[in-house]
């Protein structure tokens, strides 16, 4: 059987394949059973599995005195449940109208009813049913008939969580038409608020056409950016109409605070809303609540919102335990600190520049979202805001994609620098990639404090000059490669770097988007030879996204770098490559030739030894004795094959002067890069000193500590040293003591050169 694992090339059916085999292992080697030392041994080894392999970040997180009160709320429900059934009815009602009225007394929503769910959506579910059942009087009967003649309409945002929709209509049994997607604000308000006036539109349209406004779900802090919807008017629209209204989001939190705003306190009046305060206050394995207000217990019977069995009422019993140790001073607490780092986040990003903050309407949102911007100087504002043209608009886009890719980067960075934040990643339609802290979800279960807080505010301002410096010095990249040849730049707005460029050699083919091994080759030593510079940029190899091309994608930047030598470097080292191969090519066809030459000339050279030795001497015994009598005198006669030449030689030289003759003095290797003079220390790509003054008084000062050397000598050597020192001949020793000694010992070990150093020195 473990040969037949190895050959499953699916993973998922291999490992499930193992966990069959360790099962049936288990079930033969135990017929009578196991301890229970055994089973949680078992059990941990399934939970942290092989210490080696596994990271520690799969090890249990440490949830605390209250997640252990949560999850102790499960245990004891397993063992009410053994309860009679009189004592089990009185337990577990008054651990359901405990939680539902403390509930309702910390949110403030009164006179309601509770319904505990494992799924967040499940809630939002079972209120529809009820609105259906409210408003078709003969469902029961009926059923399906009744909502064909009329056809229920659920109004959502366009900012709504998504797949809530579709997951409404396969619950409920309802087509996709049923659902009606209610647009945002575009050209008044905010960009994610629902616009009134248009849902206002759409309900009496469909009042016209004899359909039914149903439901509409409102949001309280949307799940992507955190804004607030207009509830009071939504309230008040829904009322003259008849409509279930039910609101749902992150902001409902708030309602525990001392102050509230407006828009989120009108969220009280609504007819339902849904709640998860084990996010809110890092509870794990709590379940979601949803708060309603109906008076027909039938009907919320029937639509699944009470029930009757105590296993069901006992889902209650985790949050129980967990609002008592809170208590009130803690809930209220936990959720005022994480308020007050998104307060802090925001109040810190409006000093930062290149910063935007998207919910600077929502004052009291505890969800900041923020991205990178920056206005090109290279684009005209006037373009942006019109785009009369296609050039002005594919110059904004590209801007757009551009600042998308670096957003991205900087998320991903900021995740990993400041991993308590919890920060996430987000694409949104209309503002892009952008970055998300959200505390109410995140701060309890990873003890985010103000220090992170601050913490994040100095990364940001750290990877700030390098996404400023990359987005100015695209263009330039840009520019660089189109001027130079053999390079083709590569547009790809999804790289978070200066520019992707190719090189084109000889044989290339632009008008296939085919794999090329000679090119794909040429790009591998090209990229070997960049990452041997140790530069502080970062080079990869294409293709990553749409081109089956090889490409060399250039990372981030800092402000220093030269972007002209860069391009230089990259075309110089891919031509030196292309040529070297080219070149190892041709010398193998010459080494070829030259083996086939070499066997014509000794086949050749033994039928000419043949002829002057004659045949007698190759007989084995007459040869011996005939050269025992007249030895030969021939010439020692050989070929050698000079590479550089690609020719075959005489080896007569060799012979007679005892000597390796040196052939043909072989090309000079071509330069790879261009000779650019750096400071100690400095790694390529860098810029030089921009300043000319800074460069003429070093120059000013090392010509200063050259005449100082000169003064210390003795006449004889001043002469001598000035010429060690010519820029003609930077190589020579400068050092005068050791100029003096080295002069000394020539003079004592050759009497002709200390003459002719003599007369040098006098002239």
């Amino acid at each position: 059987m473990d040969a037949s694992l190895e050959k499953i090339a699916d993973p998922t059916l291999a490992e499930m394949g193992k966990n069959l085999k360790e099962a049936m292992r288990m079930l033969e080697n135990s017929p009578s059973g196991q301890d229970m030392v055994s089973i949680l041994q078992l059990v941990q080894n399934l939970m942290h599995g092989d210490e080696d392999e596994e990271p520690q970040s799969t090890r249990i997180q440490n949830i605390g005195e209250q997640g252990h009160m949560a999850l102790l709320g499960h245990s004891l429900g397993a063992y009410i449940s053994t309860l009679d059934k009189e004592k089990l009815r009185k337990l577990t009602t008054r651990i359901l109208s405990d939680t539902t009225l403390w509930l309702c007394r910390i949110f403030r929503y009164e006179n309601g009813c509770a319904y505990f769910h494992e799924k967040e959506r499940e809630g939002l579910a079972k209120i529809c049913r009820l609105a259906i059942h409210s408003r078709y009087e003969d469902f029961v009967v009926d059923g399906f008939n009744v909502l064909y003649n009329k056809k229920p309409i659920i109004y959502l945002s366009a900012a709504a969580r998504p797949g809530l929709g579709p997951y409404l209509c396969n619950q409920l049994g309802l087509p996709f038409p049923c659902l009606c997607r209610v647009p945002c604000n575009t050209m008044f308000g905010s960009q994610h608020q629902m616009d009134v006036a248009f849902l206002e539109k759409l309900i009496k349209d469909d009042v016209e056409r004899g359909r039914l406004p149903l439901l509409l779900v409102a949001n309280a802090g949307t799940a992507a950016v955190g804004h607030t919807d207009k509830i009071g008017r939504l309230k008040e629209l829904c009322e003259q109409y008849g409509i279930w209204l039910h609101v749902e989001g992150v902001n409902l939190a708030t309602l525990a605070l001392g102050y509230v705003s407006s828009s989120v306190l009108a969220a009280t009046k609504c007819d339902s809303m849904t709640l998860t305060p084990g996010l809110w206050l890092g509870l794990p394995a709590v379940p979601a609540v949803t708060l309603y207000k109906h008076d027909d217990p039938a009907l919320t019977l029937i639509a699944g919102l009470t029930s009757n069995k105590p296993a069901d009422k006992l889902r209650a019993l985790p949050l129980w335990l967990s609002l008592q140790y809170l208590g009130l001073d803690g809930i209220v607490g936990r959720i005022k600190h994480a308020c007050q780092l998104s307060q802090r986040l925001q109040e810190s990003l409006k000093k930062v520049d290149h910063i935007k903050i998207l919910v600077e309407d929502e004052l009291s949102s505890p969800v900041v979202v923020f991205r990178f911007f920056q206005e090109l100087p290279t684009l005209d504002p006037a373009f942006k805001v019109a785009a009369v043209s296609n050039i002005a608009a594919a110059a904004v886009g590209r801007e757009r994609h551009s600042c998308d890719a670096l957003n991205r980067w900087l998320g991903e960075q900021l995740k990993q620098l400041v991993p308590q934040c919890g920060l996430t990643v987000m694409d949104l339609d209309i503002d892009g990639t952008c970055v998300r802290f959200s505390p109410l979800m995140t701060a309890e279960a990873l003890g985010t404090r103000g220090e992170d807080v601050d913490q994040l505010i100095t990364c940001i301002q750290s990877k700030l000059p390098v996404l400023t410096c990359t987005l100015q010095l695209r263009e330039e990249f840009k520019k660089e490669v189109e001027g130079t040849a053999g390079l083709l730049y590569v547009d790809d707005p999804n790289w978070p770097g200066i520019g992707v460029v190719r090189y084109e050699h000889a044989n290339d083919d632009n008008t296939s988007l085919q794999s090329d091994p000679e090119g794909e080759k040429i790009h591998t030593g090209l990229l070997k030879k960049l990452n041997e510079l140790e530069s502080d940029l970062t080079f990869k190899m294409g293709p990553e996204y749409k081109s089956m091309k090889s490409c060399i994608y250039i990372g981030m930047a800092s402000d220093d770098v030269d972007v002209s030598e860069l391009v230089e470097t990259i075309a110089i080292t891919a031509r030196e490559i292309e040529e070297n191969s080219r070149l190892l090519e041709n010398m193998t066809e010459v080494v070829r030739k030259g083996i086939q030459e070499a066997q014509v000339q000794l086949q050749k050279a033994n039928e000419e030894r043949l002829l002057e030795e004659g045949v007698l001497r190759q007989i084995p015994v007459v040869g011996s004795v005939l050269n025992w009598f007249s030895p030969v005198q021939a010439s020692q006669k050989g070929r050698s094959f000079n590479l550089t030449a690609g020719s075959l030689e005489s080896t007569e030289y060799t012979y007679v002067y005892k000597v390796q003759g040196t052939g043909v003095t072989p090309p000079p290797t071509p330069s790879g890069t261009r000779s650019k003079q750096r400071l100690p220390g400095q790694k390529p790509f860098k810029r030089s000193l921009r300043s000319s003054d800074a460069v003429s008084e070093t120059s000013s000062v090392s010509h200063i500590e050259d005449l100082e050397k000169v003064e210390q000598l003795p006449s004889g050597l001043e002469h001598d040293n000035l010429e060690a020192q010519c820029p003609e001949q930077p190589c020579r020793a400068a050092d005068p003591v050791a100029r003096q000694t080295e002069a000394l010992q020539d003079e004592e070990d050759d009497h002709s050169q200390m003459g002719t150093r003599v007369r040098r020195l006098k002239v």
